[in-house]
């Protein structure tokens, strides 16, 4: 795997090394050793997939507080998406701001959302299914969301907006948000 950083600290775009022959390749998507000697999460205790109908859909923000925090390794499985970590961290320089990249099943990348980071994604086709590993196991008590279109954030969604859920519509914006402590 290749590990390239984002300007997000501990955010990574974890890219397959693939290896190939005229059946196809084989790749690895984790590796205990390698995660490990960045500092990032080894130990995935829950492992979830999510899938959306309709090119334009918006999910997120999403994130959990301690002691629930968790990491996230995401790879959109089917379909392409804008995929956007907003980091909340407090005392964190980059606190506030955002990454954005594209995430597909051509080039199979993957993202890497250390603790305390916020996390969203728009479908840029129909028919969008990601798979997320969890360092963290779900719990309703922790979780937490920031409102998608808060103008301090200044994220542009390449697309119209088509589905968005009542809930994610209601999330606070960054500056009614209490940073997290990790």
């Amino acid at each position: 795997m290749k590990f390239q950083p984002l300007s997000l600290d501990g955010a990574y775009r974890v890219t397959l090394e693939e290896r190939g022959d005229a059946r196809g390749f084989f790749a690895r998507m984790f590796c205990e050793e390698e995660f490990a000697a960045l500092g990032l999460a080894t130990r995935w205790v829950q492992v979830n997939t999510s899938y959306s109908a309709d090119k334009g859909t918006l999910r997120g923000f999403h994130f959990q507080r301690p002691p629930q925090a968790e990491a996230k390794l995401i790879r959109c499985l089917k379909g392409a998406i804008h995929d956007v970590i907003v980091d909340l961290r407090s005392g964190s320089p980059s606190f506030g701001q955002h990454e954005a990249l594209q995430l597909d099943d051509r080039t199979r990348a993957m993202i890497y959302v250390p603790p305390g980071c916020a996390h969203g994604f728009q479908t840029l086709t129909k028919d969008c299914e990601l798979l997320y590993f969890h360092s963290a196991t779900y719990d309703p008590t922790h979780e937490g969301g920031l409102h998608h279109a808060d103008p301090a954030l200044d994220i542009h969604w390449p697309l119209p907006i088509t589905q968005l859920s009542d809930r994610d519509q209601s999330f606070p914006s960054l500056q009614d948000l209490k940073p997290i402590e990790l």
